[in-house]
């Protein structure tokens, strides 16, 4: 019997290569996309499947709850892969509110909706949960995070994602739900919202543009590739022990500033400028964010232990397809 699955959020960065890797690998499985078409979204990354007849879109917001609802008892879900959020730090400093509705709220809406739902049968379902290290807080030059790192979130977003966390860890431990969460490092790739950091370092480059950098660029992230994380959200989800959570990085930490030098090196090799002879003098130091966490790094050794995961080693191969891909998109 064909298994039906909903992703939320599936016209997002994550969500739409989500849908495209699951839609190859499970031919016998039946996709329904949630997504209430934000400016972060963007249906035409699902080319490769719109026009299947295992694939279907719903416009929709899962902070209604009566819309949740319908959706679930028409589509009949066996399972969901939950990654609708708000996600830009920068906004739920400017506006906290829409993180609240949507990554607790609509969080809650989703859990409730499939608890109410799957508690009818005896089928086996599940629900993961899609969420960041941010809920981590900040590390200083060493260490790393894992799943028993104590949560303590710095922004009005990460705040967002821990109490979804907190939500679905309680649907386990109350009522038996099947919930498998997971938290990933910073990703990249193709589809990403041109207002996060190596989109808006690669557009601005290619405009001529200053590239903005917070601070003096000292902030360390770890990169992980989006198609890697896709893979490890199918491990999580086919295989992970209810009610656990799994940490997913790419170990593969950079500072900022080295990232967008290593970014611009490659578009003086990719895109030479016409304006400009080398785009690393388009930097340009500006003020630093509030509250901005100066280090993350994932310890992901339990994923590798239980699910067999690790991320590729050809981070350099994957920024080049990247940047590449953005090129065409910033030069149509």
């Amino acid at each position: 019997m064909d298994k039906r699955i909903i992703v939320t959020g599936g016209a997002g960065f994550i969500g739409s290569n989500l849908l495209c890797y699951l839609h190859e690998r499970y031919p016998e499985t039946n996709f329904l996309n949630i997504d209430k078409l934000s400016y972060a979204s963007d249906l035409s990354y699902l080319g490769a499947i719109k026009d299947s007849n295992r694939y279907t879109f719903k416009k929709l917001d899962i902070v209604d709850r009566n819309a949740v609802r319908d959706i679930i008892q028409t589509f009949k879900p066996d399972g969901v892969f939950h990654l609708a959020a708000e996600s830009h730090v920068d906004n739920s400093i400017k506006g906290p509110e829409p993180f609240i509705q949507s990554n607790v709220v609509g969080t809650f809406n989703m859990l409730e909706e499939c608890r109410r739902f799957w508690q009818q049968d005896e089928k086996v379902h599940r629900f993961l949960h899609v969420s960041t290290d941010e809920v981590y807080g900040t590390l200083g030059d060493e260490g790393a995070f894992s799943e028993e790192t104590p949560y303590a979130p710095n922004s009005p977003y990460s705040a967002s994602k821990a109490g979804s966390d907190f939500i679905v860890r309680s649907y386990y431990h109350t009522y038996g739900m099947n919930v498998v969460t997971t938290n990933c490092s910073n990703n990249f790739g193709p589809h990403q919202h041109d207002e996060k950091l190596i989109p808006t370092v690669i557009r601005t480059a290619l405009q001529g543009k200053d590239i903005p950098v917070y601070g003096r660029g000292e902030n360390v992230r770890d990169w992980l590739y989006v198609l890697d994380h896709c893979e490890a959200l199918d491990l999580a989800y086919q295989e992970g022990r209810a009610g656990e959570t799994y940490v997913i990085g790419g170990n593969n930490e950079w500072k900022n500033i080295d990232l967008v030098r290593k970014i611009c090196d490659i578009l003086n090799e990719e895109c030479p400028g016409d304006s400009v002879s080398d785009y690393n003098e388009l930097i340009t130091f500006v003020t630093d964010r509030p509250g901005h966490d100066f280090r993350y790094a994932i310890d992901a050794s339990k994923i590798k232990r239980e699910l067999g995961w690790s991320p590729s080693a050809a981070f350099e191969d994957h920024l080049r397809e990247t940047i590449r891909w953005y090129i065409k998109r910033y030069q149509k």
